[in-house]
């Protein structure tokens, strides 16, 4: 019954962890370029009272054996990479990634973030940095005088300047990918850090070697599902509540005992 207990007790820990990370993809449903994240479990260690295969005579053996688990622990909390759906927003420096791919932002101490939110915007010197001011890598300048800016689906950026007859290019969005982008550091502001699960950035251009098209006046949206994520809490509330009667019925058990009378 202390067993019992202890066992209900992990799987209470265990699921209040999920509603954590369910509270966060719905505190997130609206953001842009998020990406849900999911809580993983696995059981602990068993303890063997007879291992399977055990002898039970000279020549027989048990087929099962008996096992005891002590519960469940948290193992991992995963995003998930599927991308979201595209909004039309018609702002010239909206920027979304249709495939695989990460904006490349570089922070106020020169380490390079990737992130899959594209609003991004002028800062008074005319460079494109996202909505915290950190640049977009490699930085790209637009001209006070510029009447309009197109970027192409390779992440071209050209420039219309009054008394021009045609754009004029003044850079290019690389993008970035990771052999395991579930392996990157989320460290907020829709940014993203590499570590060794995820491996080394992998640059390239828009629309080759495996890399997503750019499409300008459109933001990815969150890819979650607030559907998945009522029904999932559903479940997690359930699962708490369960466990938390197995509790008091091991507390009402052990009470039973404890009042045994010879």
């Amino acid at each position: 019954m202390i067993r019992s207990m202890w066992s209900a007790a992990s799987g209470m820990q265990a699921q209040s962890m999920n509603i954590d990370v369910i509270a966060n993809n719905l505190a997130n449903v609206t953001t842009t370029g998020f990406k849900r994240s999911r809580a993983e479990f696995q059981d602990l260690l068993y303890e063997t009272m007879r291992p399977p295969g055990a002898s039970s005579s000279e020549d027989t053996q048990v087929p099962t054996g008996i096992q005891i688990g002590h519960g469940t622990r948290p193992v991992a909390v995963s995003k998930n990479f599927a991308g979201g759906e595209m909004q039309m927003t018609k702002n010239e420096l909206d920027l979304a990634i249709e495939g695989d791919g990460f904006f490349q932002i570089t922070q106020p101490n020169g380490e390079t973030a990737y992130s899959r939110a594209g609003a991004f915007k002028l800062d008074k010197e005319g460079r494109v940095v996202n909505p915290d001011g950190f640049l977009l890598e490699p930085a790209i300048t637009i001209p006070t005088d510029a009447i309009s800016v197109s970027v192409g689906m390779d992440g071209t950026v050209g420039v219309l300047q009054a008394g021009d007859a045609a754009p004029r290019e003044v850079g290019t969005i690389q993008l970035a990918r990771f052999v395991n982008p579930a392996g990157l550091q989320s460290i907020g502001k829709n940014l993203y850090l590499p570590t060794d699960a995820s491996g080394e950035a992998i640059a390239g251009t828009a629309g080759t070697a495996n890399f997503g098209t750019i499409s300008q006046g459109f933001l990815e949206m969150s890819n979650v599902s607030v559907v998945d994520e009522m029904v999932n809490m559903i479940t997690a509330q359930r699962a708490y509540e369960t466990n938390s009667k197995v509790v008091q019925t091991s507390d009402d058990m052990l009470q039973l005992a404890n009042n045994l009378k010879r």
